[in-house]
């Protein structure tokens, strides 16, 4: 893709698209292109029409490659915390809560910013030749986009330091095995496979979907007790949805379900 616009949106039905669009940068993230992937995002969110949001990159070669690291190094310490840091963190965590499921194809590398990106992401399928990883402590900093607390919730804790630490890269087939990627597919497939894994989800009531994610997400964040009582009173309002009756009488009419989103 050439546009000039670092953010691209785009409709398949339900599924809405997000292509980060800045490939002679391998997709590299800074404050513009961050601030016109928050108002695509907001803009696929405020859409009913789209149920399921997915996530990739322009170009042969890049998800996202990480930052602009010249402009890292202009930047001191709170101009740095009042800027990019407090946008990145919104942003990354707009995603994280979107009431939407997110799917990440991530298309190649994956570094930095790119690979917390996808830790900010519900589902992530790669190209079996993607590259992940936190190279920031090779320049004398540390994953500061979400990856040093995300990572450390998402794989088990002495893997995450160890890359933390070394800044090593890995592949995708060790991201599927450590459980930080659904699966690694043949490239060619890569978009295609995102795309049926995000019209199936798409395929289901919109409004339980989003009761859903607000339940993991918030259960999550919460001691067992809690979560479970949580998770008692959301199954409660599911019970109040027009959806969720039409889903069981559609079972025992042996008939596809009509979803309405009520």
């Amino acid at each position: 893709m050439t546009d000039e616009r670092p953010i691209l949106t785009s409709r398949d039905g339900a599924v809405g698209l997000i292509t980060i669009n800045r490939p002679t940068t391998l997709n590299a993230l800074d404050v513009p292109t961050l601030l016109e992937l928050e108002r695509a995002l907001g803009e696929l969110e405020s859409d009913d029409g789209v149920h399921v949001i997915v996530v990739t990159g322009a170009g042969e070669r890049a998800f996202v490659a990480g930052g602009d690291i010249a402009d890292l190094d202009s930047r001191q310490g709170l101009a740095h915390y009042l800027d990019f840091a407090e946008v990145v963190h919104r942003v990354f965590r707009r995603f994280e809560t979107c009431d939407k499921p997110t799917i990440a194809a991530v298309n190649g590398w994956a570094l930095g910013g790119g690979t917390e990106l996808v830790l900010s992401l519900d589902i992530r399928i790669a190209a079996d030749t993607a590259k992940f990883g936190l190279p920031e402590i090779n320049l004398g900093l540390f994953p500061g986009a979400g990856g040093t607390q995300r990572i450390l919730r998402q794989i088990p804790p002495c893997r995450a330091r160890e890359l933390v630490f070394t800044g090593d890269q890995f592949t995708a087939a060790e991201a599927v095995a450590w459980g930080l990627v659904n699966r690694a597919v043949p490239k060619a497939d890569l978009m295609a496979e995102a795309m049926a894994t995000a019209q199936k989800i798409a395929a289901k009531s919109p409004l339980i979907l989003k009761l859903t994610k607000r339940t993991l997400r918030h259960g999550a964040e919460m001691p067992l007790g809690a979560s479970l009582a949580y998770e008692q009173a959301m199954i409660g309002l599911v019970l109040d949805s027009q959806d969720a009756h039409e889903g069981c009488r559609a079972f025992l009419e042996k008939r596809k379900a009509a979803f309405t989103g009520q």
